[in-house]
């Protein structure tokens, strides 16, 4: 997997030696929201709007994943709005060259107006479920985070508490733990930028496919996916027809940030929307197989489509400097994101 360039710099990993604090403090305002690409390939999260309580499995390419969730449900997608809250924390810590801690001290009000969620006492109440599907949903996995593959089993977080209340009882301040497997992700920067306009898609699939196509079409010209594939990756439930007519809606409505899409003969294809950093990042010519094989070469383990995305941001990011060999210039893009990982 690859990590997000955001042209601020290489990943601050903790030195050796220094004192790392017990907990970091979620007082960054505006930062940049930022989810995993662990949890964007795969579909940890339910997208009912009812509790759930199926036990899920999926394997892609020797990566495996079994969901199995506690008597609340499982977590929703809606629910990772906590956890895209404090990798956002995290990361913006680690550009400012912050000291961080996998547990985090956050105030419940900013992480609600930040997810664009109701800050109402159903707000409250909504977001203390959140934390107790996340703790309670248990995943066991192979997949590589940190540049390590184990197989391990764990929560979404290890857990939570409301450490201050109102009078009324109501949450006022939360320390939640993040798992080892997601904390080791954000510190080797496997995460990606989102739309803040993210947060306002209301509808799950909505959220999943927008997920979907940040990961796979991010900067470049176009992505393709055929519908089962897609159904398959996005987690949904519901039947091949019904997904179909889902796909159809959203094409039509087509208010999906940063990407348009279209779609015929039951394929999705994804496209940058607007002149933004992803459309113009576009304007690199496509990488040949060949050009995708030698960064393959040269960075064993990464992701090199998520690699190649970040390539073009950061390319657009830049200043769009003219580059006479693509495909030698992303090598070395590749090499460089290699040697800071080992």
């Amino acid at each position: 997997m690859a990590s997000d360039p955001d042209g601020q710099g290489a990943a601050l990993q903790p030195v050796d030696g220094a004192v790392q604090p017990d907990f970091f403090s979620c007082d960054l305002i505006s930062a940049i929201p930022k989810d995993d690409m662990a949890s964007m390939e795969h579909p940890v999260f339910s997208l009912s709007t009812r509790p759930d309580r199926r036990e899920l499995s999926y394997t892609h390419r020797g990566q495996e994943i079994r969901i199995t969730p506690s008597i609340k449900g499982l977590a929703t997608i809606h629910d990772k709005d906590v956890l895209i809250y404090c990798i956002s924390q995290l990361v913006a810590a680690l550009n400012s060259g912050r000291p961080v801690a996998r547990r985090l001290h956050l105030t419940a009000r900013d992480l609600l107006v930040a997810t664009n969620r109701e800050t109402s006492g159903d707000g409250y109440r909504r977001l203390r479920e959140a934390f107790e599907r996340l703790s309670g949903t248990r995943i066991v996995t192979n997949v590589i985070t940190g540049g390590i593959e184990t197989t391990t089993g764990f929560g979404l977080i290890d857990g939570w508490e409301i450490v201050r209340r109102t009078r009324t009882g109501r949450m006022i301040s939360v320390s939640v733990t993040l798992s080892d497997w997601l904390y080791r992700a954000v510190l080797d920067r496997e995460v990606l930028t989102l739309s803040r306009d993210y947060f306002s898609l209301r509808k799950p699939l909505e959220r999943r496919i927008y997920e979907i196509a940040r990961k796979h079409c991010g900067s470049q010209p176009k992505f393709v996916i055929g519908l089962e594939t897609l159904r398959t990756k996005s987690g949904s439930a519901s039947p091949l027809r019904v997904f179909r007519k889902m796909i159809r809606d959203m094409v039509a409505s087509n208010h999906l940030p940063d990407y348009l899409l279209a779609f015929e003969a039951d394929l999705l294809e994804v496209r940058p929307r607007g002149r933004g950093p992803a459309a113009a990042a576009a304007d690199l010519p496509p990488l040949s197989a060949a050009d995708l094989e030698a960064a393959r070469a040269v960075a064993p383990g990464l992701d090199v489509h998520a690699l190649e995305a970040d390539w073009r941001a950061h390319w657009a990011q830049t200043g769009r400097v003219r580059i006479s060999n693509p495909g030698r210039a992303f090598a070395g893009f590749a090499a460089a994101r290699a040697a800071r990982r080992s």
